[in-house]
């Protein structure tokens, strides 16, 4: 950016460049980014909203628990088609036992009074609010397809930051607009002040969200994880390994961390002189009383779940997703012997996996209370203010029957550092470079169509 451009408040050349990055990253951006921010506040305030909405199936009258296997009994007797594939002990003395089921019309959760084995009620995994909430905000209801669309959207939010940090530069011009709204502005310039504001207040809170949420991802996450989620050699070699990961525990809700989920599970043995195992039917081996008591023995911290094995070699799994990352701990135990296998705690993890555990627990607002997930909420916001501001400018400018979007000067010359910006956001996720790539390609065969004006525009 040259001098004479800052100390006269002309915009450089490369402004309208700019712009133009800016403009069209938020029409991917904004829609996916507002449907992130409802259902991220949905999902921050689950334990308020499921505390609320299932209040009759999730608290009792605290009382001495009767055995984990006769309320086992009791669901599979009202239940005797289904499978069990999880139960969650009650994690404070006032609440029920959990039991998850994978039944003919999909995944239910089943409610049980610990003191007497009743069931107090059930719930749809698929369709109630959380769970619709999850899926919004991780595939937007459409699978693999909607993970690589979010995950584009939340690499070109991260171009959205860079390009709107550039366009909000000063440039000579006074503080009203920059670091606080011209409160008297009315029409576009309030809505351009209060978009821009936000947002340069907000940036790193914004960038931190996209960052952080990242390693969910299918596609980056994915690698990521295979490359900086490992353990000691040692923790594995004396045992007989699966080709199943961790990750498959996952299906039904948050299971195991992200840190364990591309590590293997071990298979039991003995199998042969013990019979076969199946999650609908009696089971022989270790029952979940024992598998409680080698949780406690492990001192694993409450609010933790046992996954049943699916076959005659699966494990059976205690793992624990608490608020704070550093209690997590997980445990692979042989169905027949009760035998732990594996035992994996935060202490194990990587420093990377440590700060993407920490970095998780802040964006889901569960690590310092309170406080946590009030300023997440203020993040969430931040996002709605931004991207509705946003539509409302371009609203308030766009010519009539066109999309508005700005044009920059054919003499322009390369803009070296915003485009090393991009190559280097583009390096580091993918998925980002090949659509760059995209359009790069698009844009130099729509300006040649000169038999179609329109579309050359």
């Amino acid at each position: 950016m040259a001098v004479s451009s800052v100390i006269s408040g002309k915009p450089p050349r490369f402004y309208a460049v700019a712009w133009r990055w800016h403009f069209y990253a938020g029409l991917l951006v904004a829609p996916i980014m507002v449907l992130l921010a409802l259902t991220g506040l949905i999902y921050l305030y689950k334990p308020q909203l499921d505390g609320w909405m299932y209040a009759d199936r999730l608290f009792v009258t605290p009382a001495a628990p009767l055995a984990a296997e006769q309320q086992l009994a009791a669901v599979r007797a009202a239940w005797p088609g289904a499978t069990v594939q999880k139960f969650i002990p009650p994690p404070a003395p006032d609440r029920s036992s959990e039991f998850v089921l994978n039944t003919s019309q999909g995944p239910l959760t089943v409610f049980v009074d610990p003191a007497t084995a009743q069931i107090l009620g059930s719930r749809d995994e698929t369709w109630n609010l959380q769970a619709v909430a999850r899926r919004l905000h991780g595939t937007l209801l459409i699978g693999d397809t909607g993970d690589l669309l979010i995950e584009l959207a939340a690499s070109w939010g991260l171009v959205l930051l860079a390009s709107g940090l550039y366009l909000h530069w000063p440039r000579g011009r006074g503080m009203a607009g920059v670091l606080y709204p011209r409160f008297h502005a009315t029409g576009r310039l309030f809505w351009r002040d209060l978009h821009a504001v936000t947002a340069f207040w907000g940036a790193l809170l914004l960038a931190f969200m996209l960052l952080s949420g990242m390693p969910w991802t299918g596609f980056w996450g994915e690698r990521f994880a295979a490359v900086w989620s490992r353990f000691p050699a040692q923790m594995w070699n004396e045992v007989p390994k699966s080709t199943r990961k961790a990750v498959t525990l996952n299906v039904a809700g948050q299971t195991v961390p992200w840190a364990v989920e591309q590590t293997p599970l071990p298979h039991s043995t003995g199998h042969a002189h013990h019979g076969a195992a199946l999650g609908g039917a009696t089971r022989p081996g270790v029952g979940l009383d024992h598998l409680i008591s080698i949780a406690t023995r492990y001192r694993v911290a409450a609010g933790y779940s046992i996954s049943l094995p699916g076959d005659a070699d699966g494990v059976y799994t205690v793992s624990v997703f608490p608020n704070d990352p550093r209690q997590e701990q997980t445990l692979h135990i042989d169905q027949y012997s009760g035998a732990v296998l594996a035992s994996i705690s935060f202490r194990n993890y990587g420093w990377v996996p440590k700060a993407v555990e920490l970095g998780v627990a802040f964006h889901e607002g569960k690590l310092f209370g309170w406080a946590n997930k009030l300023l997440m909420t203020l993040a969430c916001l931040v996002v709605l203010l931004v991207a509705v501001s946003g539509v409302l400018i371009w609203w308030l400018r766009r010519p009539y029957g066109r999309l508005g979007a700005p044009t920059a000067s054919a003499a322009t010359p390369p803009w070296k550092l915003g485009a090393l910006v991009l190559l280097g956001l583009g390096l580091l996720f993918p998925l980002l470079l090949g659509s760059l790539l995209l359009i790069w390609l698009l844009d130099q065969t729509l300006g040649r169509l000169a038999f179609w004006p329109v579309l050359r525009r």
